[in-house]
């Protein structure tokens, strides 16, 4: 049988690369971490670290065994989570870091439903653009769009099939006309927003698998992408958004999907928080709901 706290223990020194690590995260002696280790590797007859003086990294079997870890683990909170948690248990205050198109258009309904819900919660909500660092920023979770390329947070999906889209308002098609291939396209006014420091203007589509990329140009561009949203319903031109922000756009008809043949590239949406401790009631609850809800709404 396995411990509860000996598979969070493994789970983060895999994370940090370090015992040290994820005994000062947990707030206990590096000894006890050693000796949780050791009490899975004799449960499981296998070496999960291959260790040393200077280094510290996971076996084979270690790598193999670490996302069924994950997983018993995630199980094992989501019980206790259900069991223990009533709903009147939920408060404090949580603090959320989010895009500000998802934030502003997706998500501030799920937010209020969520506060009605838990009256005695407290949230205080960063509408932002720019990419949260969950270790050095006051928030308790961010959602983020993108892969994950650092396992020295914890992330869970919320919209793992979530794409891009290239989108104009019906407005916009009515003056210029629809657009039928990636030449039309490069002709296009592309209204782009700045994507980790610089313009957005290559836009990846692909069509039965082969890739493309447009470069594309326009008269406006900006470092708030709910500008650039807000503009493309106004008719100024053609965007490139995800698929959730506009995802009410298309559904009530001030946007129209163009070129449908052609995918964009995937940008899932996941959630973060520093580590599993901070994995609270309210925040999975949130959790449930932003991902129930994004679900709902994907186009």
């Amino acid at each position: 049988m396995f411990r509860l706290e000996d598979l969070s223990l493994f789970v983060r020194a895999a994370a940090l690369g370090s015992f040290s690590e994820a005994a000062r995260e947990a707030g206990i002696p590096p000894a006890q971490v050693s000796s949780a280790i050791k009490r899975l590797e004799t449960a499981l007859n296998i070496r999960l670290f291959a260790r040393s003086t200077r280094s510290l990294r996971l076996t084979v079997e270690g790598e193999t065994w670490l996302p069924y870890a994950l997983q018993m683990l995630d199980a094992l909170q989501n019980g206790l989570q259900q069991i223990n948690t009533p709903n009147d248990e939920v408060s404090g205050t949580l603090q959320i870091a989010v895009p500000s198109d998802l934030g502003r258009n997706l998500l501030l309904n799920v937010f209020r439903e969520f506060r009605t819900r838990y009256p005695a919660l407290r949230l205080r909500i960063l509408f932002s653009d720019h990419r949260t660092d969950v270790f050095k920023d006051p928030v308790d979770v961010a959602f983020r769009y993108g892969e994950n390329d650092d396992a020295s947070f914890v992330s869970l999906p919320v919209a793992p099939e979530n794409r891009r889209v290239l989108v104009a308002s019906p407005d916009w098609i009515a003056r210029h006309g629809e657009p039928q291939t990636l030449a039309d396209l490069e002709r296009c006014n592309a209204l782009t927003y700045v994507l980790r420091g610089r313009p957005f203007d290559r836009w990846p589509l692909s069509l039965d698998g082969v890739e493309h990329s447009v470069q594309v140009s326009g008269n406006i561009t900006s470092d708030d992408a709910e500008v650039i949203r807000r503009l493309a319903v106004a008719g100024e031109g053609i965007a490139f958004k995800s698929g959730l922000d506009v995802s009410d756009d298309l559904r009530e008809g001030r946007l129209k999907v163009l070129l449908p043949n052609y995918l964009g590239d995937r940008v899932p949406l996941n959630m973060i928080c520093p580590h599993r401790k901070q994995l609270s009631a309210a925040v999975r609850l949130l959790y449930e709901a932003v991902k129930a809800d994004c679900a709902a709404k994907q186009p």
